[in-house]
């Protein structure tokens, strides 16, 4: 039988302050988001300040509490109404997590020479931003870079866009585009942008060989995409093929198309990476 929670007022100073944080002024001000769900939950173990759960959820992932606990980090039981209220979902999945902010320094993330980054330029959905976040992910980024002019990298839609992939990369935040794109690629990186009405074909790109080395690729608005200005400081502006009917593919669409063809090109005999190795 599930035991009584210990969280149970929504005026609880830790269920006022959780709401406060779908503030981003609040989140910059305490460095602290919140990650909502069990996979969430269970990446962020490192980042972790607490985590607030239901009696039933704490049953139903058992692991993930035992491994908040094993990590030194407080859980507390709570009703159902308090993680209500405290959650940015119509549907609570029952367990919370408080972070702390892991965004790196954008020097750091130059000085380890990434051979694959993605730098959201001008993104301003979160939901995009979260999916592009896990698309690097999953196509072996080393890193993201979000600029100044993109959305709020601890925004909740974009936390559970990523689906707990902003765990497990570096990501660093509020960069000046020229500044990003100028480090990058002074750290080796060749910048492309990726434009539906770039000069340069993706696939024509593969068949030249020249996508081997490390590259950054730069995405922006999912309306606009990119200006003029941004796109002048790349070294290239690479449009995806269209081969049937489609007028266009979204950005998390074509970030995907894009990180995975220079992850593809790198691991091919004469990239920067190995076949086998990463």
């Amino acid at each position: 039988m599930a035991a009584a929670p210990e969280l149970t007022s929504l005026r609880s100073p830790r269920v006022v302050a959780a709401r406060k944080l779908a503030r981003r002024s609040f989140r910059g001000k305490e460095r602290r988001f919140l990650a909502e769900g069990p996979q969430a939950v269970r990446e962020a173990i490192e980042h972790l300040v607490e985590v607030y759960v239901t009696p039933e959820a704490a049953e139903r992932h058992a692991g993930i509490v035992a491994a908040a606990r094993a990590a030194r980090v407080p859980v507390l039981t709570a009703s159902e109404e308090v993680v209500a209220e405290m959650s940015d979902t119509v549907t609570p999945q029952g367990i919370i997590g408080l972070c702390r902010f892991l965004d790196a320094p954008f020097e750091e993330i130059l000085e380890s020479r990434p051979r694959l980054v993605a730098v959201l330029a001008h993104v301003r959905d979160p939901g995009n931003a979260g999916t592009v976040l896990r698309c690097a992910d999953a196509a072996g980024a080393e890193a993201v870079v979000l600029t100044d002019a993109s959305v709020d990298l601890y925004n909740p839609k974009a936390v559970r866009a990523s689906v707990g992939s902003l765990f497990h990369l570096p990501v660093a935040v509020g960069v000046p585009v020229e500044r990003a794109l100028d480090g990058l690629r002074a750290a080796g990186a060749r910048v492309l942008a990726a434009d539906g009405a770039g000069d340069h074909d993706l696939d024509g790109e593969l068949d030249l060989g020249t996508m081997g080395g490390p590259t950054a690729w730069v995405f922006g608005n999912e309306a606009w995409g990119l200006p003029e200005e941004t796109r002048a400081l790349a070294d290239a502006v690479v449009r995806v093929p269209i081969h049937g009917r489609a007028e266009s593919l979204n950005l998390a669409t074509a970030a995907a198309v894009c990180l995975y063809a220079s992850a593809r090109a790198q691991r091919a005999p004469g990239g920067c990476r190995t076949v086998t190795g990463s």
